[in-house]
């Protein structure tokens, strides 16, 4: 029985009432062998990141992680299971026309679309939209000129566990490529978000929220209905909330870092803006508030916690096709030599980004995991770092002068809108047509 979250325990057993069809036959009781609280057993945390032990002596995290292991969707599922009803095409276009018109404007909009944008409506007793707005002004500082030189790196990490990874992997979604599509949805996605009102009810990270949950509850059904190597027992629900939430929070997990090493136990004015933001932002994403900590050791806590009882594994076939393929997809919007260009100085900053934050710098476990780094790369960073850091501190030191954060926020804007030119339009779609059996993704 739940000792510490009885609530969000009862929001996971939910799911078979409100999807037989899907959930029935699952086991809410038990957990996935994904699971381990074994301190023999190799997990996701590396000894290099932390002990394991502490992690592992804290009941209340431990159940957390457990519970919320066995959470998808609870609203967004029961939409996604109508395409045995209605074609992927009417799902999206009437999620879109409640996002952008209100349900009203959706003619017979079936009860679990209604539930589903209910649910993004409904306001977190928590929310400050100032503190969302100020956050997102300081957080599309980076979606403008850091993120589009390191968001295939930190892509490809949520690819190096079979378990978390698996999801994807039996999608077909991103070999070839539909992996160049997928990055770019997801860079598009963060980048969308950051702009001015795009959170607001109407605005387009609304809708992208909702397209991006729409998109995983596609991926679920799939797995849980259409594919074959799907094995309940092993992998649990598909795309848990769990996993979810290290790809939410990891801007936050880096500010939580930092702080911890300058000593301290709070955030600061500004870094509190983009946790609101960023909290909101999983907030329509679907994650609960309980997965949504406030401090930096809040932070630190529950992503450690969660890789302390994420069994180890890499299976190349799996894994190490998906870091490949995406280490190869083309990710710009037309093939000339500077584009080539741009995107080779790209993909180093990602893989050493890679390197340095997954792999505590060893170029061996980076190349084991498909993510060769070499001289060529650093010296490309070398020879663009002045420029783009430059560009990054001069921006950020204008940012907070009030005579000019005007002009650098409008500045900042332009730019963040040419780059998601680029990302191209995002369709945030799965196909069981495109599903493949695992290790099979060429």
């Amino acid at each position: 029985m739940p000792a510490f979250y009885p609530e969000l325990a009862q929001r996971v057993r939910s799911q078979r009432e409100l999807q037989p069809g899907l959930y029935g036959a699952i086991d809410f009781d038990a957990q996935p062998y994904r699971t381990t609280t074994d301190p023999a057993d190799r997990t996701a945390l590396p000894e290099w990141v932390a002990d394991r032990a502490p992690y592992l002596a804290d009941a209340r995290a431990v159940e957390l992680i457990c519970t919320a292991t066995l959470l998808g969707d609870v609203v967004a599922d029961p939409y996604a299971a109508l395409m045995s009803e209605y074609s992927v095409t009417a799902l999206i276009d009437m999620l879109r026309l409640a996002c952008r018109e209100g349900i009203d404007a959706v003619p017979d909009a079936p009860p679990e679309l209604v539930a589903f944008i209910a649910d993004m409506e409904a306001t977190p007793p928590w929310l400050d939209m100032d503190l969302v707005r100020e956050g997102a002004r300081y957080s599309r500082i980076p979606a403008a000129l850091v993120a589009p030189f390191v968001t295939r790196g930190a892509f490809i990490a949520t690819f190096v566990n079979t378990y978390a990874a698996l999801p994807m992997a039996l999608t077909g979604a991103l070999s070839g490529k539909r992996a160049a599509r997928r990055v770019n949805e997801t860079t598009s996605f963060f980048a969308v978000t950051t702009l001015p009102g795009a959170l607001e009810r109407h605005g387009p990270g609304f809708e992208a929220a909702a397209m991006v949950r729409l998109m995983h509850s596609m991926v679920r059904y799939n797995a849980l209905k259409r594919s074959e190597k799907w094995d309940v027992g092993v992998y649990g629900i598909p795309i848990p909330q769990v996993d979810q939430m290290p790809a939410g929070m990891i801007n936050l997990y880096r500010l939580a870092l930092a702080a911890r090493r300058r000593g301290r136990a709070e955030f600061t004015a500004s870094e509190r803006a983009i946790v609101e933001f960023t909290r909101y932002r999983a907030f329509l994403l679907g994650l609960p508030e309980e997965l949504l900590p406030t401090t930096p050791t809040g932070v630190i806590h529950l992503i450690h916690t969660r890789g302390a009882l994420l069994r180890e594994d890499f299976d190349d076939a799996t894994c190490g096709e998906m870091v490949r393929s995406t280490m190869a997809a083309y990710l710009r919007p037309v093939d000339t030599r500077w584009e080539r260009m741009a995107e080779a100085v790209e993909k180093s900053y990602s893989k050493v980004a890679f390197l340095k934050a997954f792999c505590n710098g060893d170029r061996s476990v980076a190349e084991a995991k498909g993510v060769s780094v070499g001289p060529a790369d650093y010296l490309r960073i070398g020879v663009t770092a002045p420029f783009i850091l430059g560009r990054l501190l001069a921006v950020r030191r204008a940012s907070r002068i009030p005579a000019l954060r005007r002009i650098t926020d409008d500045y900042v804007v332009r730019l963040v809108k040419r780059r998601l030119k680029t990302y191209g339009k995002p369709e945030f779609t799965s196909d069981a047509r495109d599903y493949t059996p695992a290790g099979q993704l060429a």
